[in-house]
């Protein structure tokens, strides 16, 4: 990277992640991204800061990933005019981060979709929540979404949601079919907007690393440690052996708790109640041994900046793997189950396909672009620990289609159970937690680890007090759901579900 922008300063970043940081100009960050594309390369995150207290007006920040690093580029904005090219030519799911920022910052995309995302009727058009002097306003009057139309004979709309029938989050699905053959999808979410980032200012780090822990209930796990990984970078930290392979194996068995989960709600999505009913009991068994190891069916919170809380005990140790050692059993024997089971598989295979130059091309990422061919998988890309002396053999499928998500769930969950028994059969001695290093006030500190629907990445930058500045929490949904919309083309409104629940997005991981 250097030697074909050596006109950049790169600086390494602090921490246990891989990374630069790169001040560009407008022209050089659209360089930078085309190389970084060019190479194979991947947009992470983009997101705004207000700097204009300190005179400096706006910043972009645009987090890429090469095959050796991540690359933090940071293009400084006029206070009065904070404008900067459009990305999502280079990098396809940039649209909808782009248009995310404007209605938060008010930083806008010279071209591109300049519809607003996250912006309903919960503030006015003229206030941007993220800006420090954003006025306390009540909820303005909600305008109409300017959907794209689809007309032609035979073309109608089903419009799906925001409320849907089942516990889910809110979500708009806007079809465009004829018959029952879907021509175009639309989505349109921002409907769980809870101001999670604006929360984070000025809060102590330990408050601050609990809200982001509660970013996607899902991916407590996730979220906590690439949180405390970002804050132990602006602090000089290093937390001790055992508390990493301790946030392993409570990272693993999220991992595993969803895939379960998945398993089932996706051949009862098929018609296949048996599935949901086998992987639910299973699911169960995982919660109870959670709850007697750690105390809690979730282990929210075991994760803190500088380690974790609580130590488990040889017992623990024992219980944990003769639970992961059962459902192991299990999940081969299902598996053989839904592989031979004429119906499931005729609603699976080439239901939602994406194939692999697709995927390439949106930037599709985690376990959905390996299942459409990619291997791609944060916990062999960088050499972090625990995951770096033991590095798994990548999970991946070609088929791209609800088949091909199925298997990487089976495989990934027998990979997660493998890791966990490997550590605990290992657990390194000695303490689980040290104390935080002095805080650098500015530097940008960045979290980021291969949640079970891919990488999820956080940022954070502290001010002269230790206290969070700016925080920004990235869900790999992003990049998926654009996807979706192609993945159900040309299938059958009531395959959109089964489709649907292959991918399993988060609504609100997207949605602070």
């Amino acid at each position: 990277m250097r030697e074909h922008f050596s006109d950049l300063n790169f600086e390494t970043l602090p921490g246990a992640l891989p990374a630069l940081r790169v001040a560009v100009t407008a022209a050089r960050l659209v360089e930078l991204c085309r190389h970084v594309r060019a190479a194979g390369g991947r947009l992470v995150t983009l997101w705004g800061e207000d700097l204009r207290r300190e005179d400096s007006g706006f910043r972009l920040c645009v987090v890429l990933e090469d095959a050796d690093d991540l690359i933090a580029a940071e293009l400084p904005l006029d206070a009065a005019n904070p404008t900067y090219p459009d990305l999502s030519e280079i990098f396809p799911s940039a649209s909808r981060m782009q248009r995310a920022t404007f209605d938060l910052l008010g930083l806008r995309t010279l071209g591109g979709d300049q519809r607003p995302w996250l912006r309903h009727g919960a503030w006015p058009a003229e206030v941007f929540p993220l800006r420090h002097d954003a006025p306390a306003l009540p909820p303005s009057v909600a305008h109409d979404y300017p959907f794209v139309r689809v007309e032609g004979e035979g073309v109608h709309e089903v419009p799906v949601g925001p409320v849907h029938a089942g516990t889910i989050e809110p979500g708009h699905f806007r079809f465009s079919v004829v018959g029952e053959k879907v021509l175009r999808l639309e989505e349109r979410f921002g409907y769980t907007h809870k101001g999670i980032e604006k929360r984070a200012e000025g809060l102590d780090i330990a408050a601050g690393a609990r809200l982001v822990a509660r970013v996607c209930g899902d991916s407590a796990a996730a979220y906590a440690w690439a949180c405390a990984m970002a804050i132990e970078a602006v602090t000089h930290t290093t937390p001790p052996p055992r508390a990493l392979v301790l946030r392993g194996v409570l990272l693993e068995r999220e991992r595993l708790a969803n895939h379960l989960g998945d398993l089932g709600g996706i051949a009862n999505d098929a018609g296949f109640a048996f599935g949901q009913l086998q992987f639910s009991r299973l699911k169960e068994d995982l919660l109870r041994a959670n709850e007697k190891v750690w105390g809690r069916r979730y282990p929210m919170d075991a994760i803190v900046p500088g380690g974790v809380c609580g130590d488990i005990d040889a017992e623990a140790a024992r219980i944990l793997i003769a639970n992961m050692d059962a459902i192991a059993a299990e999940i081969r024997a299902l598996r053989e189950i839904y592989d031979n089971h004429a119906g499931l598989q005729d609603r699976f295979m080439s239901a939602g396909t994406v194939t692999p130059e697709l995927s390439a091309r949106l930037g599709m990422v985690g376990l959905a672009a390996r299942g459409s061919g990619g291997t791609h998988d944060w916990r062999n890309a960088h050499a972090l620990a625990p995951y770096a002396p033991m590095a798994h053999a990548a999970v991946s499928h070609q088929s791209g289609d609800v088949a091909a998500r199925v298997a990487v769930r089976f495989d990934e969950a027998l990979v997660s159970i493998d890791l966990c028994r490997q550590w605990l059969a290992q657990l390194p001695a000695g303490a689980i937690c040290v104390p935080l290093g002095a805080p650098h006030a500015g530097t940008l500190g960045l979290g980021g680890v291969e949640g079970w629907r891919g990488p999820v990445l956080v940022a954070v930058r502290l001010d002269t007090g230790g206290r969070i500045a700016r925080c920004h929490p990235h869900d790999p949904s992003w990049h998926n759901w654009p996807v979706l919309e192609h993945a159900i083309m040309d299938n059958i409104v009531p395959d959109f579900p089964l489709i649907n629940k292959s991918f399993n997005l988060a609504y609100s991981g997207c949605d602070l």
